[in-house]
């Protein structure tokens, strides 16, 4: 696998995020698919970025990702505060980042602020045949 492909085409989906002028509203995230594509020297394998706007206090419930996705996470705007697993609870600032096992589980996922937006980009390396991409844990 290349993986400057995969790094090549994580800066190229940061890039479009972050002239993005997507916003939250009325107190959730709201979720923006910014790229989604076949990874050409991987057969079966995608690549899909997402951003993740959140307003002041919110929060997006627990949850699962696709089984076999891996996930890195870059924090664009503001504080996310993140728990993953049974990993400590933390909050990572702009600039910061963190990935996700396939499987892994998101407890918590909310903005740090209450008084100022965040927002981040996620971007998913997975199976072509993996669409959806959270699973809400009831």
């Amino acid at each position: 696998m290349k993986i400057r492909t995969i790094i090549a085409a994580s800066y190229v989906t940061l890039a479009i995020a972050m002239a993005s002028s997507a916003s939250a509203h009325g107190g959730e995230e709201t979720v923006t698919k910014n790229f989604d594509a076949a990874i050409p020297n991987v057969p079966g394998k995608s690549l899909i970025a997402v951003e993740v706007d959140y307003a002041p206090g919110a929060a997006s419930p627990p949850h699962s990702h696709a089984k076999s996705a891996f996930i890195y996470a870059y924090v664009v705007k503001g504080a996310i505060e993140s728990k993953v697993n049974d990993g400590e609870t933390r909050i990572y600032r702009a600039g910061e980042s963190w990935s996700e096992a396939p499987g892994a589980i998101h407890s918590i996922s909310r903005n740090a602020s209450k008084t100022e937006s965040a927002k981040l980009i996620a971007v998913f390396v997975l199976d072509t045949n993996d669409k959806a991409l959270t699973t809400p844990i009831k």
